[in-house]
């Protein structure tokens, strides 16, 4: 028995002496922002001497290190913050508490105030947030809204498949109905409220924080958030000196490189920071070549303690082909093709050359001057001035015989009058030919509709903090002019073409190309916005009341359908909205907390809806739209498991809808929707390197009554007055019900493997009002299939030399699943009539990003 003892005896102080050779102590402490005091979560902790002797933060910010050494120079990292050096001499066991790492990027804090970035815990939204690391590890060849897929009820599309094409619902409301800010500035289109992120399409590269704040949303300005807000920060200037380079291949020519450099800040307290990118490639889909570039450039200049400026300019260049047309699910299978099937384009010498609404090419610079003004340590002013100029268009085919290179929309097939080559493609040839040998010019011309605009800004935030009470009031001032015509591109093959659609030139002028035909109006918006919100805040209450109001003033001028003499100019036409919203948060302990928020909005009609048709005439039945939110939601916050979950409700009433079809105009008034729902996400990490994802949220999302609507012919004279048959019917084109499974695992010191399963289902095809007006229509809309896809990824980090370098590989739709994304709804309602389009395969791309 004593040999036992003996025995066990040495063989424990044997293993301790074994142990103590590899951990003579053990590390503890908390990462976290040092400006925000946010946990930062997944920031690494390694030794400076072997850095395959480390870990990263929980989701609490929380960390422990078993060290081989008591002493030790540790490193605190985390991408978008200074690194950190500690020493640290063990005996035991250390906390070293909290520790605080500073934002990499100078003035980052100041930009996420005035933009509204809600906080966890404090800010009572629902809300998600998008790392840049993400960005680089997931978005691969996917559009930049595509990264948002996995958050709560977000459904992002590649709609017509060409480069920057991408759309995005959020609780069923499109880009209309959805604030999307860039550093606290609105860039949703001033007429129509649209978002063209094809515009943004190098946004990605410069992310420095994308949030989604879903429904009422922490933004203080006056608002199109029905659905809710995506607040974007860019980068601002890095601290420090250095930069990076990508290259980047993948599938169908895809080739990316992007050069990223900085002056750090120098110690006469400028700083410069410059970003640039090229893409380019085949397309997945038929016909879908592009070329896009971007560019970012900051400039700062801290001038003492209580001021600083910074001039941010930013833009995306591109030109590319995109499909113009869904098609009939059986004509997909029948194309040789099949999913990948672009109707719209032909050949013209040799090269591809696409038709109507299948070619698109823009620029819309933005370009900000921000000064900031900390008055004292509890007052800040900020104020940025801003511009955009933008420029482009999409091509159109116009003319008397403009159907030889046109499909037929309803249904995606050709008209009688379409010319197709033996192998189907549009036939330019034969137009060409028929051009060059008409008597009175060409009869089927390309132009190109000019949306351009010039958009000039100023948002001034006073920012006064009193203890648990923080005061913030603003103005929000915008005018923005729109420029809208057909300019003729390509004659195809004759000297000249003749028009009659404007009044103030003789119809037998010979017009080349440059000139303007078919239309040419500009629209003009003034808009007027004050902000007031207080904002009460403890370590266990938090909470806000904002309320905001604006003037919208329309003015239209239309060259083409007036003379001078009748007046080209309209009168200012005004709208005066409000929103009124709050909400509070409860911490109910470290772990657990609760929160709800609620709000009344008014929105003034868009522009488009403001006039009757395409004239100077005053829609008497425009009024402004009214929305009722709110929402109630939960969280729990451990160092393991995350939960975010919150029920919504929304009713919009009296939304106004104009649709012109062929020479008809309808103006739809007083529809109502109702759209409530529950959404739940999650992280889990149950071991180190170990990352556990996951998300569910369950929509209903209708429209609640039939509406009347008058009809106008071209001359706008009345028809007579339909029923639209659209009571219960189903919100299309954005999936009610959608879910993600996501998990990431380093598998070895430095490499990551990932994957994400992405579900969308009870998604309804689009349809158009004017279409349901027999009692028969009183149907849903078409429900599209479900579909579940698999994306995957990897990063390895390593060194060049001294340099940091990290090698990616993204796969999407791993299983090649065949699914629908979007949807028309046909006159039979059913899966016969919709037309479609399907969603890309297979696809993939490499990159190799060098830190210097």
């Amino acid at each position: 028995m004593k040999k036992h003892v003996l025995t066990a005896l040495c063989c424990s102080l044997m293993m301790l002496n074994v142990t103590a050779l590899f951990a003579q102590g053990k590390v503890t402490g908390k990462l976290i922002d040092s400006d925000t005091n946010e946990a930062l979560i997944g920031a690494a902790i390694y030794l400076k001497s072997n850095n395959s002797i480390g870990t990263v933060t929980n989701l609490d910010g929380g960390f422990e290190l078993e060290l081989p050494n008591r002493e030790a120079t540790l490193m605190f990292s985390y991408l978008g913050y200074l690194d950190l050096e500690k020493d640290v001499l063990v005996n035991g066991e250390l906390d070293l508490g909290e520790i605080k790492l500073k934002t990499a990027s100078v003035g980052i804090v100041e930009v996420s105030v005035v933009a509204s970035i809600a906080k966890d815990r404090e800010t009572p939204v629902a809300m998600s947030s998008i790392k840049p690391q993400l960005i680089e590890e997931k978005l691969g060849t996917q559009e930049y809204p595509e990264i948002l897929k996995s958050t709560p009820s977000v459904y992002a599309t590649k709609q017509g498949g060409g480069y920057g094409d991408s759309r995005i619902y959020l609780r069923g409301f499109d880009s209309n109905n959805i604030g999307v800010l860039i550093n606290g500035v609105p860039v949703n289109d001033m007429e129509s409220g649209k978002v063209y992120w094809s515009n943004w399409a190098g946004l990605s590269d410069v992310t420095q924080t994308m949030q989604v704040q879903r429904g009422l949303g922490a933004s203080k300005l006056a608002l199109s958030s029905v659905g809710g807000t995506i607040n974007i920060i860019t980068k601002s200037t890095d601290a420090v000196k250095g930069g990076s380079f990508y290259t980047g291949v993948g599938n169908d020519g895809y080739s990316k490189q992007a050069l990223t450099f900085s002056t750090g800040l120098l110690e006469n307290g400028w700083a410069v920071t410059a970003s640039g990118s090229r893409t380019v490639g085949d397309g997945y889909i038929q016909a879908t070549n592009f070329e896009g570039w971007s560019y970012f450039l900051n400039i700062s200049k801290i001038i003492n303690e209580k001021h600083r400026v910074s001039l941010t300019a930013f833009g995306a260049p591109q030109w590319h082909n995109q499909r113009g047309n869904q098609h009939l699910i059986e004509d997909y299978r029948a194309h040789r093709e099949e999913d990948r099937w672009n109707s719209d384009f032909g050949y013209r010498n040799g090269k591809i050359y696409n038709g109507a609404y299948a070619y698109n090419y823009y620029h819309k610079p933005q370009i900000s001057l921000n000064h900031y003004w900390n008055i004292d340590n509890n007052t800040m002013l900020a104020t940025s001035v801003y511009l955009s100029k933008s420029q482009g268009g999409g091509r159109r085919i116009y003319g008397e015989n403009d159907d030889w290179l046109k499909i037929n929309y309803d249904d995606g097939r050709p008209t009688e009058e379409t010319k197709l080559t033996p192998e189907g493609y549009l036939d330019f040839d034969y137009v060409i030919n028929e051009n060059a040998n008409a008597e009175n010019g060409s009869t089927a011309v390309v132009a190109n509709s000019i949306n351009s605009h010039d958009w000039y800004g100023i948002l001034s935030t006073l920012t006064k903090n009193m203890g648990a009470l923080t005061v913030t009031g603003g103005i929000d001032g915008r005018y923005y002019k729109g420029y809208h015509t057909y300019e003729i591109d390509d004659l195809l093959g004759g000297s000249y073409m003749l028009d009659d659609s404007n009044v103030n030139r003789d119809e037998t002028t010979r017009l080349k190309v440059g000139d303007k035909v078919n239309y040419y109006n500009l629209g003009e918006v003034l808009w007027g916005g004050v902000f007031l919100q207080g904002e009460y805040k403890t370590d266990r209450y938090s909470a806000f009341l904002s309320v905001s109001g604006a003037q919208n003033s329309y003015r239209r001028t239309d060259y083409f359908q007036y003379t001078p003499e009748e007046g080209q100019v309209t009168d200012w036409l005004s709208f005066y909205t409000y929103t009124v919203k709050g909400g509070a948060n409860l911490n109910i302990n470290e772990k657990n907390n609760v929160f709800v928020n609620a709000g009344y909005i008014t929105r003034a009609p868009y522009f488009r809806n403001a006039f009757l048709g395409y004239t100077n005439d005053f829609n008497e039945d425009a009024k402004n739209e009214k929305i009722m939110t709110g929402e109630l939601g939960y969280g729990f916050r451990s160092s393991t498991l995350n939960v975010k979950a919150n029920v919504y409700y929304t009713l919009w009433q009296d939304k106004g809808l104009v649709k012109s079809f062929g020479d008809l105009t309808a103006n739809i008034p007083g529809i109502n929707a109702q759209h409530y729902g529950v959404e739940i996400e999650a992280k889990y990490r149950p071991v180190r390197g170990l990352n556990i994802g996951a998300m569910l949220s369950v929509g209903d999302w209708r429209w609640t009554d039939n509406v009347k609507f008058e009809a106008y012919d071209e001359d706008q004279s009345l028809i007579g007055t339909f029923n639209a048959y659209i009571e219960d019917v189903h919100v299309g084109n954005s999936a009610q019900t959608t879910a993600w499974l996501g998990v990431d695992y380093e598998v070895l010191p430095k490499l990551k493997i990932g994957a994400d399963l992405n579900f969308f289902g009870d998604n309804y095809s689009d349809f158009d009002p004017t279409n349901r007006t027999n009692p028969e229509d009183q149907v849903d809309a078409w429900q599209l299939p479900d579909a579940t896809i698999l994306d995957v990824n990897s990063n390895y980090k390593f060194k060049i030399g001294s340099l940091d370098a990290t090698l990616y590989g993204r796969v999407h739709n791993l299983l090649n699943t065949e699914y629908i994304t979007d949807a028309t709804d046909g006159n039979k309602h059913d899966v016969h009539t919709a037309t479609v389009y399907y969603g890309f395969g297979t696809t993939w791309s490499a990159g190799l990003k060098v830190k210097f």
